[in-house]
């Protein structure tokens, strides 16, 4: 069952929530003519649903959500498209003319528009593709004597409605699931206190992404107000402790935007990977992925759906990885959009079925036998 819109919040700023304002959290900063993205809300007031705990029964995401087409879309503007990428450009043509060139000596070499930052963006990068280091995440659940894989799967499930709920950027949906899994990797935690983990994870996530974050109380009426606000502050403290009050966590989803960026990517194409990577997102078996390489293994693993092979070694300068470095990852991905079942969690699929976001969700994936000759090949 999806989540329903947050009451009258604690602060202003939230009313965005029911008033449908749009909510510029990726915003085009290179080129105005471009399609612009929108963001799903399929929350309206005049489709009003309840409240729910995200643990009410472990088949909670086979619910039927209400249909996307009936809803009304807010627009999101996206930041993820490029100058050299004109407004009637199809995805192929403009791709492949750029990634027939040879490759750039710097793509960051633009600096006019200051909000790229395109003059530290290769320090920034491999900043965060050093600080990865710090946050390496191990097989945990072994460790954990109440909760398993499935449960972990189903709050990430709800954690993404809380991020279409709230209208907030998808940086701080990959933020909360590693603040999540970071600390599941330390400390023992019981199945009742699974939501609070995840709300309140999202909560620190939002504080640190966002110019308005939504306040403690919405988090506490989202979760059906099985949790007090004590308990909540508490699990918040709790958490930046066992963290070292050390939150910047690298996150795939900066990296898949990079990667774009230097491609010079379509925004179907940079969608289709965000797709495949969110979908790993409530996949346990992913959490030891690095983020640079899942974003790497992601939007590869897209260029080769959209038959944009030629694009592959402008990947590989870029991300540091050879593609024979991520085609056992490749071939993973492309399991997992093959066999993953749809009809029990499904909101990462429902999202992605949208036509705001190209209904790339409904693009099969590469036939075994296809994808093993582009490998081969």
């Amino acid at each position: 069952m999806p989540l329903p819109l947050l009451r009258q919040s604690c602060k202003p700023e939230t009313k965005k929530f029911q008033s449908g304002k749009i909510v510029p959290c990726d915003h085009d900063l290179s080129n105005k003519g471009e399609n612009h993205q929108a963001k799903i809300s399929p929350f309206s007031p005049q489709g009003m649903v309840k409240k729910r705990s995200a643990f009410e029964d472990l088949t909670n995401a086979s619910q039927s959500q209400p249909a996307q087409s009936k809803k009304e879309a807010n627009k999101e503007i996206v930041k993820d498209v490029f100058k050299n990428i004109s407004k009637n450009s199809t995805d192929k043509s403009s791709a492949a003319n750029m990634c027939n060139m040879t490759i750039p000596e710097d793509i960051d070499k633009d600096h006019s528009d200051p909000c790229f930052n395109s003059i530290y963006a290769k320090d920034i990068f491999s900043y965060l593709k050093n600080r990865e280091e710090n946050f390496i995440l191990n097989k945990y659940m072994d460790k954990q004597t109440d909760i398993n894989s499935d449960m972990r799967a189903i709050l990430v499930d709800w954690l993404v409605e809380v991020q279409m709920t709230f209208e907030v950027c998808h940086e701080t949906l990959y933020l909360a699931v590693k603040l999540v899994d970071h600390y599941l990797m330390k400390v023992v935690c019981q199945k009742d206190k699974l939501q609070l983990l995840g709300s309140t994870a999202f909560l620190i996530a939002a504080k640190f992404e966002e110019p308005s974050p939504p306040c403690v109380d919405d988090f506490l009426y989202i979760c059906d107000d099985i949790y007090k606000r004590d308990e909540l502050l508490a699990m918040e403290i709790s958490i930046l402790q066992a963290l070292n009050f050390d939150i910047n966590i690298p996150i795939a989803y900066h990296f898949l935007r990079r990667y774009a960026r230097c491609v010079h990517a379509s925004m179907k194409t940079l969608t289709l990977s965000r797709f495949i990577c969110e979908m790993t997102l409530q996949e346990y078996d992913y959490v030891q992925e690095r983020a640079s390489k899942l974003a790497a293994g992601s939007f590869l693993l897209a260029l080769y759906m959209k038959k944009l092979e030629h694009c592959v070694p402008i990947l590989e300068y870029y991300s540091g990885y050879k593609s024979s470095e991520l085609h056992p990852l490749v071939r993973r991905l492309n399991f997992m959009l093959t066999f993953s079942s749809y009809n029990r969690l499904k909101t990462v699929y429902s999202k992605y079925s949208h036509q705001i976001f190209f209904e790339v969700a409904k693009i099969p994936p590469l036939d075994t036998s296809k994808l093993e000759e582009i490998l081969g090949s």
